[in-house]
């Protein structure tokens, strides 16, 4: 028997909340594609050139969460990716108590949602947002999203395949179903622990998995370019209401091509623009769906082999 949750609060034009940092560059397209899904974005612009500065603008992100149903942490190169690889800027400011307190009110209080797409993926899994649903502190064994393993940037078309439906953000996706989509980043191999890894399978939480052209998981280059261990290019919380994912658009697109893309993961599936569709068996949860493959049974990577 499938329990079915109904959401306390109803919007008829759900307000999206887009936070502008330095660095970051998808922002404004990202905006223009929740205006056209029917949304009503924000974007507010983190200021830190001075004390006073950074002051106002917690103040404001703070205050734009709790206004919000939706959180979205777009793409770019925030603080120029360091010191120390990418996001830690953005989350820093997630982590100041005001706007890790409306984070969290927007996800348990609100029936909120929080998507992060490239930077925003690696912001999302630094906080603990993704896999764990929350913003905590980061432990050893935690997986994270570090660099390429070719050691570079790349921009590339891949295949991805739908993995589970566990998710607003993926409850109308195909189950099985494989996209052709953009990528384009230099920190987006996926890691973690095999203990990690077997949870995140169990769970359903695996949301999209890199693939060759027969539908099948792979650490082949040609189709998982940045080398994630178990060929895994997005994840969800274990609720479903936060979903990070590496690969989207670039921010070259045209604002026609970011809505296409961002229908794909954010609405019904449009058989027009899906490039292409592999039919696979898929298991029944107690919500939605998930692939039974764990990554034991296809190619995969782990924390012991590097």
């Amino acid at each position: 028997m499938k329990h079915i949750y109904t959401a306390k609060e109803k919007v008829a034009e759900p307000k999206v909340f887009v936070p502008v940092f330095p660095g970051t560059n998808c922002e404004y397209d990202t905006a223009k594609a929740f205006a056209l899904a029917g949304a009503r974005p924000e974007t507010v612009v983190f200021r830190n050139m001075t004390e006073q500065q950074i002051v106002e603008s917690v103040d404001a992100f703070e205050k734009a969460i709790r206004q919000s149903q939706i959180l979205m942490i777009s793409g770019g190169f925030s603080a120029g990716d360091e010191p120390d690889g990418s996001a830690k800027f953005i989350a820093s400011v997630f982590r100041n108590p005001k706007i890790t307190e409306a984070v969290h009110d927007l996800l348990d209080n609100r029936d909120g949602l929080i998507l992060g797409i490239c930077n925003g993926f690696q912001a999302l899994i630094k906080l603990g947002l993704v896999p764990y649903g929350e913003i905590k502190p980061q432990t050893a064994d935690a997986p994270t999203l570090t660099t390429n393993s070719i050691g570079r940037h790349i921009s590339k078309s891949v295949y991805t395949k739908v993995c589970t439906n566990k998710s607003p953000w993926l409850m109308k996706a195909e189950v099985g179903g494989v996209y052709a989509i953009p990528a384009s980043h230099g920190e987006g191999r996926f890691v973690a622990e095999k203990k990690v890894l077997d949870e995140l399978f169990k769970n359903g939480q695996v949301g999209t998995r890199y693939v060759d052209l027969n539908g099948n998981p792979t650490m082949d280059e040609a189709f998982n370019p940045n080398a994630s261990y178990a060929a895994i290019e997005g994840i969800i919380s274990p609720d479903g209401r936060v979903l990070g994912k590496i690969d989207s658009y670039p921010a070259a697109r045209t604002l026609s091509q970011n809505a296409l893309a961002f229908a794909l993961i954010c609405s019904p599936v449009i058989p027009s623009v899906r490039a292409v569709s592999f039919s696979t068996r898929s298991s029944s949860k107690t919500i939605g769906s998930s692939s039974s493959a764990s990554p034991s049974s296809e190619s995969t990577n782990s924390a012991s082999s590097t």
